[in-house]
């Protein structure tokens, strides 16, 4: 698997995101230096977290790259991509310059106001042939408090109905996870540890070698009731073709 070339921020002028159509191009004759962002409000202090030491830090400039395109393609500002997802302004600005490595929590919910698949925000260079993705290199997403960590075991640049996770959920750790789209189903099974999956009003117990298949489209919940870290394996089946 080839490493990401870029580790660095985009420079000034690749920074500069085009106005959508119909908009009229402001003046250039002065470059505006960004602003300073504020300090985020207890509201949304979640969404400035970072992501835990154990994630990938170059994932930063491809989620950057991918959120810059994603979002200018569906001719939406910050300011109104900001508002769909709960994601602050200051924040997404960050995130496009590559200067924030965003945690899940974060980017599901700038996948969920674009309308895309997760993984449509952390996929790479198309590459042919066999794939092979060392553990070592993989790249990992984690949560804020770096209790949840996944790390995705398929590759994102081709069409795709499936794609599937490893997922490690640290003693005692509860992740929420938002509904995903129509007709997304999950397909988990726990390998180590004991977990809960809340589905609306229905709770599941699940132990090692037990296995769960539901329906994603609601809000759901995994949580470790163990005193170990349990590890799972998710395949996650789309109703329409990603990628």
């Amino acid at each position: 698997m080839k490493s990401v070339r870029e580790n660095t921020p985009p420079s000034s002028e690749e920074a500069e995101v085009a106005p959508a159509k119909g908009r009229k191009r402001e003046s250039s004759a002065k470059k505006v230096e960004p602003p300073v962002a504020d300090a985020p409000t207890s509201e949304e202090e979640w969404a400035y977290e970072v992501a835990h030491a154990e994630a990938s830090t170059d994932l930063a400039p491809i989620v950057g790259r991918n959120l810059r395109r994603l979002r200018t393609q569906r001719g939406l500002s910050l300011e109104r991509l900001a508002k769909a997802s709960g994601v602050s302004r200051a924040m997404l600005g960050q995130i496009e310059l590559g200067q924030s490595a965003p945690t899940i929590n974060v980017i599901w919910k700038i996948a969920r106001a674009l309308g895309i698949p997760f993984s449509a925000l952390i996929s790479t260079t198309a590459q042919t042939g066999t794939r092979l993705m060392r553990s070592q290199q993989s790249k990992r997403l984690s949560s804020h408090d770096g209790k949840f960590v996944s790390r995705a075991l398929f590759p994102f640049d081709e069409p795709r109905r499936v794609e599937f996770y490893e997922l490690r959920l640290a003693a005692h750790a509860t992740e929420a996870a938002d509904a995903h789209p129509p007709g997304t189903m999950e397909n988990l099974v726990v390998t180590s540890g004991t977990v809960e999956i809340d589905r609306g009003e229905e709770r599941h117990v699940l132990n090692a070698g037990d296995a769960i298949l539901f329906e994603a489209d609601v809000a759901h919940v995994y949580r470790n009731t163990g005193n170990a870290d349990a590890v799972m394996y998710l395949v996650m089946t789309y109703a329409e073709t990603v990628g």
